[in-house]
């Protein structure tokens, strides 16, 4: 979780993410949507993008993505078509409404509704250091 929150204290918003596979960290993101020009490079899409630009994107499944905040729809959407098996995030979804517009659908409401794949979820993981990012930026 550290990697994603130094992810994140490098972005252009405060949002990092780091896939795990098998112990071993294959891909990293930030936010990139100023610098890129695009509001769909949240941290999770940048590492989930690395990734598959060098690799099959069958060798997500079963991965780990560590992230600075509650995946957005969006990003958990991106998720579950990946096929990750487990996501750890730090701040959720009603901690970073609180700083920025959120759209409130939670990471476990978007894994619920597809029946085909069960996505592990831990929240809170160092929510306190990636809150803090907000306050730098």
């Amino acid at each position: 979780m550290r990697m994603a929150i130094a992810e994140a204290a490098k972005g252009d918003f405060p949002f990092g993410a780091v896939i795990v596979r098998d112990g071993t960290v294959v891909s990293t993101g930030r936010n990139m949507g100023a610098t890129n020009n695009d509001p769909t490079a949240h941290g999770e899409m940048v590492a989930i993008r690395r990734f598959v630009a060098d690799n099959p994107a069958k060798d997500l499944k079963g991965a780990t993505l560590y992230t600075s905040g509650e995946p957005c729809p969006m990003c958990m959407g991106a998720i579950v078509w990946c096929g990750l098996g487990r996501v750890v995030y730090a701040a959720s979804i009603e901690q970073l409404e609180k700083r920025i517009g959120q759209i409130m659908i939670t990471s476990k409401a978007v894994a619920e509704a597809a029946p085909f794949l069960t996505v592990a979820i831990t929240g809170g993981v160092l929510a306190t250091e990636a809150l803090a990012l907000f306050d730098k930026k």
